[in-house]
C-alpha cells in the first residue's frame, strides 16, 4: 500500500486536498475520483503502480502539436478520474476505482522509465487515458525518474488539480495538454460534476511556470458551442494565456450517457475562424478537413508543419524550432529535426 500525498486526517475522516474536490473521505470509502481509499489509518493512493494501457503513440495524438512535432512518445494511463463527465470518452477505466477493473499490470516507476527508453525514437513519458493527477504519487515518482534520464514527460490532464500539487509536479513536467471542456460553470456543474475556476487558475500556473502548454476544447452542440460564450473563452486564452497558445477543436460523438448527435463539421470550421481573431493556433482534431490541420508561422504565415491524419513533417522549421523564412520561433524541436 502506498500512502496518498495532500491528505489531513480528521478523527475517522480524512480530507484530500490533490484536487478542489476537497474530499472528506470517511473510514473504508473511496474519494470522488475512486482512487483513494481511506483503510481506517491513512488515505491510500489505491491505483499506485497500477497500469490501464501502455503505447508508443504520435505526441499528436494527446494532443501536442507544437511539442516535438512527428515524434513518438511513451503514453501510460491507470484508472479514475475527478471529473464526471457525462461524454467521457475513457468511461471503462476513467469511471472506475482499481478494483473494479480486472484488467490492471504492476508495474515499478523503474520497470516503465527503462521501457520508454526501449525506442531511441521516444522523447519522453505521456501520463494520459485516464486522469493523471488522480495517479499523483505514481506520476511523480516516474517523472522524477524520467527527467533523471534526459526524457520528457507530458500531462494530459483536465486541469482541476490543487495549485500546491501542480506546483510539485512542475519542475519534472515539461509540456501539458490540459482539456478545457467549456467557459461556464454552470456546463461544468452540470456536465462534468467539477468548477471552471480551479481549471482556469491551473492554466495561469502553468504559463507563468513557462512550461509548453497546450488546450483541447471538445465542442458539443447546444451544451458549449454558442458564439458568445467561446468567443469570451478565446478572448480569455488570448489575455491570459498570450496570443501563441495552441487551442484544438475536436468533434464530439455520442458516447456514454451522452446521446446528442455529433458536431457538425461546419461548427469546428465555423468556431475555428472565430477563435483565429484572437489567437495564432486553432487547429481541428479528429476529423479529416481541408483546413485546420497545418502550421502556419503566426508573422510571415509560410506553412512549417505540414500534417495527414498523424503522419507530419516540420521542414518548415530548422533545428531550434524557428521559421526557416522568417526566423520565428514557432514550436519545441528537441535537438534532432521532426521527419527525419
Amino acid at each position: 500500500m502506498h500512502q496518498a500525498l495532500y491528505t489531513e486526517k480528521r478523527g475517522e475522516v480524512i480530507i484530500c486536498s490533490l484536487c478542489p474536490h476537497n474530499c472528506h473521505v470517511k473510514k473504508g470509502m473511496l474519494g470522488s475520483c475512486m482512487s483513494r481509499y481511506n483503510n481506517g489509518q491513512e488515505l491510500i493512493a489505491a491505483n499506485y503502480g497500477k497500469v490501464s494501457a501502455l503505447h508508443f503513440d504520435p505526441v499528436e495524438k494527446k494532443p501536442l502539436y507544437h511539442f516535438f512535432p512527428g515524434r513518438i512518445i511513451f503514453s501510460i494511463g491507470s484508472t479514475g478520474c475527478n471529473l464526471h463527465c457525462l461524454f467521457c470518452q475513457n468511461s471503462e477505466i476513467s469511471q472506475t476505482s482499481p478494483d473494479q477493473f480486472h484488467s490492471l499490470h504492476e508495474y515499478t516507476p523503474e520497470d516503465l522509465v527503462a521501457l520508454a527508453r526501449q525506442r531511441n525514437e521516444n522523447i519522453g513519458i505521456a501520463y494520459t487515458y485516464n486522469e493523471p493527477a488522480v495517479w499523483f504519487e505514481f506520476m511523480l515518482d516516474i517523472a522524477v525518474l524520467s527527467s533523471e534520464a534526459g526524457l520528457k514527460n507530458v500531462m494530459v490532464t483536465n486541469g482541476f488539480i490543487n495549485p500546491a500539487p501542480l506546483d510539485r509536479l512542475m519542475p519534472f513536467m515539461d509540456a501539458y495538454s490540459i482539456d478545457l471542456k467549456a467557459f461556464t460553470e454552470d456546463f461544468y456543474r452540470k456536465v462534468t460534476k467539477a468548477s471552471l475556476e480551479p481549471v482556469k487558475n491551473t492554466l495561469q500556473q502553468i504559463r507563468r511556470a513557462g512550461r509548453h502548454l497546450e488546450i483541447t476544447n471538445l465542442v458539443i452542440p447546444t451544451l458549449n458551442d454558442d458564439d458568445t460564450i467561446f468567443e469570451e473563452m478565446c478572448r480569455w486564452i488570448s489575455g491570459e494565456l498570450g496570443a501563441d497558445t495552441v487551442l484544438h477543436l475536436s468533434r464530439y460523438f455520442p458516447t456514454y450517457k451522452m446521446s446528442i448527435p455529433g458536431t457538425p463539421p461546419s461548427t469546428l470550421i465555423r468556431l475555428r475562424q472565430l477563435a483565429l481573431k484572437y489567437l495564432d493556433y486553432v487547429f481541428i482534431g479528429n476529423i479529416t478537413l481541408p483546413e485546420g490541420n497545418d502550421t502556419l508561422c503566426n508573422k510571415c504565415k509560410k506553412v512549417v508543419i505540414r500534417r495527414n491524419g498523424y503522419m507530419t513533417s516540420a521542414d518548415g522549421l530548422d533545428n531550434d524550432g524557428r521559421c526557416q523564412n522568417c526566423g520565428n520561433f514557432v514550436a519545441q524541436v528537441g535537438s534532432s529535426h521532426p521527419g527525419n
